[in-house]
């Protein structure tokens, strides 16, 4: 080659690889990816400012907890028990051909702590925690359907696909631990909530962001052992082998988000044979420990506790959010009120009451939030079954006035914030919508939800709490 053919095809090489560049951040900038605030990596990530939370470990009470019958004591609905309600509710009714009079409520309240707080005897074990969460009780939803306010209550719309809060949390912070997922989900043995999966989806965030679920029975997650017999050296050199051909795989693929997300968690199941084994053996545990749980109780509390203390040794072991569900929509009390909500209670409550104390009594609860809540609520009217039998009345959907509390990092305790009118019905005194609860969330993570975004190819940037007026609910905060 000539002196002038090398020069010639260098310069036009030069060129190549400018355009090959320009195209390159073009087409990188079309796929939402490499812009410096969209990340797709579980790195360890600093917060905005000083964090409250390390974890968050979330009690989703699928079917809507009724206020009115948990936190929320309405003398009024005693005394006006079976009377014609405002006309204001039929417009809110899921099923208004069965709508009854106003409902009284079939437990009993009672003060408990030192901050008197009101919690009904269907949550007998919660008592001893009444000074240690925050209850609020003027939630507002903006749907009466239990998809969509699920939607609404993880991902901040009332539409699927869109990435959930605890998504955003990993995306924004990364996961401490590089040997457990950093977003895990422990749904219920007895099936998936009536939304399936879309409660832990990363949306349009790459999909390293997505919960892993972990089974409760069983091997928690399939194919994890590595087979018996192959010497430690041998699987080394496999996973050795295998990581080198999957980078050049992964090398020519730049712009494949699905399978650098693959990659990772191919890599991640690698190294969790030994953690997750480790943070998922319940027989490490003392007995006492196990029976505070219950799991010595009925398959129904042996299931919920052993997922709860499995949240509680995820956390210990650096895993930034978990989230606990229950089969379908068990809350869903639409007949046989006191008997529905005492099944829920039963599976529950005792659980719920020993991760609080667990966490408490190893030092835990000054880096994890707790956070106990359903979709919505439910009407202070009796929903009748056909024919009418007022014995087997329920109560329907109530979005406009509900009950959630919070426990651990960041919460001042003892406190209860806002208040629905007298029948239970709408929240009238400090409302606080699902977006303000999303960016309370997050700025007990030391994240501003306004600073948590992702832009679009179109360059619009997108937030969990969107364009919507949110706020942080400093009343509840320490």
């Amino acid at each position: 080659m000539t002196r002038r053919a090398f020069f010639s095809r260098f310069g036009t090489g030069l060129q190549g690889m400018a355009l090959a560049s320009l195209l390159s951040q073009d087409l990188f900038a079309a796929e939402g990816k490499k812009t410096p605030e969209n990340f797709s990596d579980l790195k360890p990530r600093p917060p905005h400012f000083g964090a409250k939370a390390k974890a968050v470990i979330q009690l989703f009470m699928n079917g809507g907890p009724s206020q009115v019958d948990l936190f929320d004591p309405k003398p009024a609905l005693t005394r006006l028990d079976g009377k014609a309600p405002p006309g204001s509710i039929a417009g809110e009714l899921t099923f208004p051909q069965f709508a009854g009079g106003l409902l009284a409520t079939p437990f009993e309240f009672s003060k408990h702590g030192e901050c008197g707080m009101d919690i009904s005897d269907a949550l007998p074990h919660l008592h001893q925690h009444a000074d240690e969460i925050a209850l609020v009780r003027s939630m507002v939803g903006e749907h009466f359907n239990h998809e969509q306010s699920i939607y609404l209550m993880h991902n901040g719309r009332i539409l699927p696909g869109r990435p959930s809060l605890g998504a955003w949390t990993v995306y924004a912070l990364g996961s401490v631990s590089q040997n457990l997922p950093a977003y895990v989900v422990l749904d219920d043995p007895n099936g998936l909530p009536i939304n399936g999966t879309q409660s832990w989806h990363s949306g349009f965030l790459s999909p390293v962001f997505q919960g892993t679920r972990l089974r409760a029975e069983g091997s928690p997650i399939l194919n994890l052992s590595p087979p018996r017999g192959i010497p430690g050296g041998v699987r080394a050199a496999e996973t050795a082998l295998q990581r080198n051909l999957d980078k050049k795989h992964s090398d020519e693929r730049p712009l494949q988000a699905d399978l650098a997300a693959r990659i990772a968690s191919y890599e991640l199941a690698a190294r969790m044979q030994l953690s997750a084994t480790d943070a998922l053996d319940l027989n490490q545990e003392t007995e006492a420990t196990r029976k505070m749980y219950g799991l010595d109780g009925s398959a129904d509390q042996v299931s919920y506790g052993r997922r709860c203390l499995m949240a509680r040794r995820l956390v210990e072991r650096g895993v930034r959010y978990v989230q606990i569900f229950i089969e379908g929509q068990i809350w869903d009390s639409h007949v046989k009120l006191k008997p529905h909500m005492l099944r829920a209670t039963r599976k529950t409550d005792q659980a719920v009451s020993a991760l609080l104390t667990d966490l408490r009594d190893r030092g835990l609860s000054d880096d994890v939030l707790v956070i106990w809540n359903g979709e919505f609520g439910r009407m202070p009217i009796a929903q009748l079954p056909e024919g009418g039998d007022l014995s087997r009345a329920g109560r329907d959907h109530g979005p406009s006035g509900f009950s959630l509390w919070m426990f651990g990092a960041g919460i001042k305790p003892g406190t209860i914030y806002g208040s629905t009118d007298d029948i239970g019905y709408r929240a009238v005194e400090d409302p606080v919508t699902v977006h303000d609860f999303h960016a309370t969330v997050l700025h007990l993570l030391g994240l501003n939800h306004r600073n948590v975004f992702y832009t679009q190819p179109s360059r619009r940037q997108d937030r969990l709490t969107d364009e919507y007026p949110a706020r942080v609910v400093k009343g509840i905060l320490a």
